[in-house]
C-alpha cells in the first residue's frame, strides 16, 4: 500500500472555471491518511473557499503551477488545456474530466507524454452507475434548461416566448434528447417552468418513468427517425443529452432539422463536451456562451457546471473523495495492474503506457 505520495489540486485554468476538485474537508481527509497534499494559490477563491482554509485542512499552498505540478497525483475538475500541457510528465498520475473522444490532441499529447490519466465521466460502479459524472450531470442538465429559458427571451435574441405561457396564449414546446441525468433533470425543470415536454430516449421505459413521476406535462417518445423530426421541429427548445460513456456522442439532429425549428427558438446541446449530438453544435465557454446558427440561437458551453462553482465544488467533492482515496493507496508504479483489481478504477483508466485503455473512447478516436 502506498503511503505519504504527493497530491496536487491546481488552480483551474479552462475559461471561467472557478470549480475545484477537492474542498478543504476533503483535503483534510486525505492529509489525515498520511498524504502531502499541495493546493495552488486560488484554486478555491471561486468557490469561496480560501487559501486559509487549505492551509488549516493541513494542506502546503503554493504559489505556482510548477510548485504544484511537482506532486505525483494530479486532482483536478477539467481536463488539461495546451497552456498546461509543459508542466506534465512521464510519471504523473493525473485524475479528472478528461472527454478525449472529443479532444483527440489531448488524447495524443497524453499518450506521448507518458501521462496515466483517469476520467472522472468513466468511472462505473458495480451498478452501472457513473458516481462522479452523476452530481455535474444533474447540475450541468438544471443550469442548461435556466438558460434556455432566458435565451427565449427577446433582448437576448430570443422569439420573445414565455416558455411556461401566459393567460391566453399557449404554453412552449421542449424537446429533450434523452431521459439521463442530464436529460431528467432538464425536463423536470423545464416541465416544472409550465412548458409541454417530449423526452425522447432508446430507453423507453425511463423516458416514460419520467413521463409518469416527473412535475407538470412530459411524453416519453421512441426516438424514430420522423419522431425526432417532429418534436425538433415544434420546439421552442431543443436540450441535448445523449450519452454513451467514453465515446463520441452520436449526432441525432441534423442541420436541415435545425433549420426546421423556428427563428429565436433555443439549442443547450449539453452533450457538446463528447463532442454534441447536434450537427450545428460547436464548443463555447461563458466568455461567449451562445451563437446562432439556422437562425437558432445555441448554447454549447463545456463546462456548464462552472456557472454554480460553490455548489459544483461541494457536489463533486463529496464524491471524488473515496475515488482519489482509493487511487492514492494504489502503487502508482503498476496502476495498470492495481486497476485489474478494482473495476470502477479500470473503467476509469483511460490513458495508459502510452496507449488508450478505455474500449469507447479507443474506439471513438480510431473512428
Amino acid at each position: 500500500m502506498n503511503q505519504g505520495i504527493e497530491i496536487g489540486i491546481p488552480r483551474e485554468r479552462k475559461p471561467e472555471e472557478q470549480r475545484v476538485a477537492l474542498v478543504p474537508e476533503a483535503v483534510g481527509e486525505l492529509v489525515r491518511d498520511g498524504h502531502r497534499v499541495r493546493v495552488e494559490s486560488g484554486a478555491g477563491a471561486g468557490s469561496g473557499y480560501g487559501d486559509e482554509a487549505f492551509r488549516a485542512a493541513g494542506a502546503e499552498v503554493v504559489a505556482s503551477a510548477e510548485e504544484l505540478y511537482a506532486s505525483r497525483l494530479i486532482l483536478k475538475v477539467k481536463e488539461p488545456i495546451p497552456e498546461e500541457y509543459d508542466l506534465y510528465r512521464s510519471d504523473h498520475v493525473l485524475f479528472s474530466f478528461l472527454h478525449l473522444a472529443a479532444v483527440p490532441e489531448l488524447a495524443a499529447f497524453l499518450q506521448e507524454r507518458g501521462v496515466t490519466a483517469f476520467a472522472f465521466e468513466t468511472l462505473e460502479d458495480d451498478s452501472g452507475r457513473l458516481p462522479l459524472l452523476a452530481p455535474m450531470s444533474a447540475i450541468a442538465g438544471k443550469v442548461a434548461a435556466q438558460y434556455a429559458i432566458t435565451l427565449l427571451h427577446a433582448p437576448q435574441g430570443g422569439k420573445g416566448l414565455l416558455l411556461g405561457g401566459a393567460p391566453g396564449t399557449e404554453r412552449g414546446r421542449v424537446a429533450v434528447l434523452g431521459a439521463g441525468v442530464v436529460g431528467s433533470n432538464a425536463a423536470a425543470l423545464l416541465s416544472a417552468a409550465g412548458a409541454r415536454v417530449d423526452v425522447l430516449d432508446l430507453d423507453l421505459d425511463r423516458a416514460e418513468d419520467l413521463a409518469k413521476h416527473g412535475p407538470g406535462q412530459i411524453t416519453g417518445l421512441y426516438p424514430y427517425r420522423d419522431t425526432v423530426s417532429e418534436a425538433v421541429r415544434q420546439a421552442d427548445v431543443v436540450v441535448g443529452a445523449v450519452l454513451s460513456p467514453g465515446a463520441r456522442a452520436p449526432t441525432v439532429v441534423s442541420r436541415e432539422q435545425v433549420a426546421a425549428m423556428g427563428p429565436g427558438s433555443v439549442i443547450a446541446d449539453v452533450a457538446v463536451d463528447q463532442g454534441g449530438c447536434i450537427e450545428t453544435t460547436r464548443p463555447t465557454d461563458y466568455i461567449q456562451p451562445t451563437f446562432v446558427e439556422e437562425g437558432v440561437i445555441h448554447f454549447a458551453v463545456t463546462n456548464i457546471p462552472a456557472a454554480v462553482p460553490l455548489s459544483a465544488s461541494r457536489s463533486l467533492s463529496a464524491r471524488l473523495l473515496p475515488y482519489a482515496k482509493k487511487l492514492a493507496r494504489m502503487p502508482l508504479n503498476d496502476l495498470e495492474g492495481a486497476v485489474g483489481q478494482a473495476p470502477d478504477m479500470d473503467a476509469a483508466l483511460n490513458v495508459v503506457r502510452g496507449g488508450i485503455h478505455h474500449e469507447g473512447v479507443a474506439a471513438s478516436l480510431s473512428g
